[in-house]
């Protein structure tokens, strides 16, 4: 099975090709285990402080912890940086029920970046 570290990382790598594609600068990326923020990034001049929580069956991708978004919020504030959320569902590919394994297929919800103000 796939261990909760695992699937942060798989979440990061989904968040950090899109963060790529639409044209973000990475300065700090921070993969440790709910070490918040996970990526700090340039885009237009604009900094950018993202956080990225993966899940698995049952729980919602967009399900919040409101206190650290405001804690993550206010560092950034002091950066004069936006703060994102990115919530990721991993799931087994043909049950979502079934545990992930590793070198198995499994699909990926993510919805793209949401600002922390549309969370709180």
């Amino acid at each position: 099975m796939l261990s909760e570290h695992e699937i942060h990382k798989m979440a990061m790598n989904v968040v950090g090709k899109q963060l790529e594609a639409a044209g973000y600068e990475f300065l700090g990326v921070n993969s440790e285990f709910k070490r918040d923020p996970q990526f700090v990034c340039l885009k237009e001049k604009n900094l950018h402080f993202i956080i990225v929580r993966a899940s698995r069956f049952p729980e919602d991708p967009m399900a919040v912890d409101r206190a650290l978004l405001e804690k993550v919020k206010k560092h950034a504030e002091a950066f004069e940086a936006a703060t994102y959320f990115a919530g990721v569902g991993v799931y087994h590919a043909l049950d979502r029920k079934l545990p992930l394994e590793k070198n198995q297929e499994c699909t990926v919800d993510f919805k793209g970046l949401y600002h922390v103000d549309e969370l709180l």
